[in-house]
């Protein structure tokens, strides 16, 4: 039996992901998924330059809390 975890995405994003594999040749959302992942993973190691600035990092968080994916930190 193969080792699994589970990892939780926003249902929002699930629901677009269901739609978008709609008619492929993948039978899930997981297969999908399972599929990306397998493909950024093939491409080896995050090198330097790959890497988010911190200035970077900051505009993807202010942008993931104003579509409600993030809470605002109290």
């Amino acid at each position: 039996m193969e080792n699994k975890v589970t990892i939780k995405i926003p249902r929002e994003l699930y629901q677009k992901l269901r739609a978008m594999v709609a008619g492929t040749g993948f039978s899930s959302v997981n297969e999908f998924i399972v599929f990306v992942m397998r493909s950024i993973a093939s491409g080896g190691e995050i090198s330097s330059e790959d890497r988010l600035t911190a200035e970077e990092i900051k505009a993807v968080r202010e942008r993931l809390k104003r579509l409600g994916y993030l809470q605002e930190e109290t």
